[in-house]
């Protein structure tokens, strides 16, 4: 835990502070968070996190409708041409001028990566055989490569669909086995519920950045999508653990199941923040790398999916999973019970406080009565005593 000293002045001063341990140092944020020094109600403000989530998934879905993703010929099918050739800054730009100069119709949506530092890739749309001799030819001609060097090969439209209809079964089978996972190792089908919701959330902004930003969707992107799933999960497992050991008892605590969970958020925060910025931090230079360096490719697809998918991942468990899941339980039987036995027994204390404060005993006369027992009655003056009027 990392410590810092108060000044002099402010040890000799007598009083404790809440920040500060016994020894005078000050102590950290994440261990006041966990001791429960300082707590935010991440929970209490749901609706707010709950509106803001909305609004990004209605973005985008909006996407998706409207621009919609950017298939890979993986996908959809397409000819993929490959080319030896000494790669320059200048490589992709100027192979790609010659493919779309090449008098072959719709070919603006053409891909060109490099691969190493001696070979050209590039990948078009479905050809018929004379339309793949004209860009073979001009891929041969701006690349200086002898036309039997340019190889290629088709993809049908039906491998395309065989891959997308696989990877589909991978996601339900993924999710099937989460919730079961967490079912068996929690015991609270809630927490399989809240789980998925958050999956399903990370998903779905993941594919909406996608479809915004205009990243081509190839298999590098299923694995990265696949693979923020299982960091949220991850993410959102440590949330509910320590939950589950704060509620443990729960009817014998003086809390709600809301206030422990909101507890549990707490202290947990400091470590989901820290793991999530080291984790982004490399995958951040990855699709620099990506995006600015190579121009296109694997590493910016799966950049991308691994760069959204764990901040969203971060922010589901904290801000979505937890709140649906103390929604959820708030809504049982035994939970409701417990929040109205806390609340008669506030509102006994109140009440007792009240009448303690009502029975103050006044100055006075009454208030040697109320300490001796005994009537004290005021002094009186003789009749020889009194003037005269």
């Amino acid at each position: 835990m990392s410590t810092e000293f108060l000044p002099e002045s402010d040890q000799a001063s007598g009083e404790q502070a809440s920040n500060v341990d016994v020894n005078g140092k000050k102590l950290s944020l994440a261990h006041r968070l966990y001791t429960g020094d300082i707590s935010w109600d991440f929970i209490g403000r749901r609706k707010i996190w709950f509106a803001l989530s909305a609004a990004m998934m209605a973005l985008s879905i909006g996407a998706l409708l409207i621009v919609g993703l950017r298939l890979g010929i993986e996908f959809k099918g397409g000819a993929d041409f490959t080319a030896p050739t000494t790669v320059t800054a200048t490589t992709v730009e100027d192979v790609r001028s010659a493919v779309v100069n090449s008098d072959v119709p719709e070919l603006d949506s053409t891909q060109v990566t490099t691969v190493g530092n001696n070979q050209v890739r590039v990948q078009t749309r479905s050809l018929t055989a004379a339309e793949v001799t004209k860009v073979q030819g001009a891929i041969s001609t701006q690349t200086k490569a002898a036309p039997a060097d340019v190889t290629y090969s088709l993809i049908g439209a039906s491998w395309g669909e065989q891959i997308t209809g696989k990877a589909i079964q991978a996601l339900v089978v993924f999710l099937v086995l989460v919730a079961a996972l967490i079912w068996a190792y929690f015991r609270d089908w809630k927490m399989s519920i809240a789980a998925l919701v958050a999956l399903a959330h990370d998903l779905l902004l993941t594919v909406g950045i996608y479809a915004l930003v205009g990243f081509t969707v190839t298999p590098a992107t299923l694995i990265g999508v696949l693979t923020i799933l299982g960091y949220s999960l991850y993410d959102t497992v440590v949330v509910f653990d320590k939950v589950r050991e704060n509620v443990k008892g729960i009817t014998g605590q003086k809390r709600t199941y809301t206030e422990a969970a909101n507890t549990a958020v707490n202290q947990v925060l400091v470590r989901s923040l820290n793991t999530t910025i080291i984790g982004v931090l490399p995958v951040a230079a990855l699709l620099f790398a990506g995006v600015f360096v190579l121009g296109s490719g694997p590493l910016e697809d799966l950049g991308l999916a691994l760069f959204v998918g764990m901040i969203t991942g971060a922010y589901s468990s904290i801000f979505l999973a937890t709140p649906i899941l103390a929604m959820l339980k708030e809504r049982e039987p035994g939970m409701r019970k417990h929040r109205e036995q806390l609340a008669h027994r506030e509102s006994r204390k109140a009440a007792r406080g009240t009448v303690s404060g009502a029975q103050a005993v006044p100055a006075g006369p009454a208030a040697t009565l109320a300490s001796t027992g005994a009537r004290v009655q005021p002094a009186r003056t003789t009749r020889a005593n009194r003037k005269p009027q």
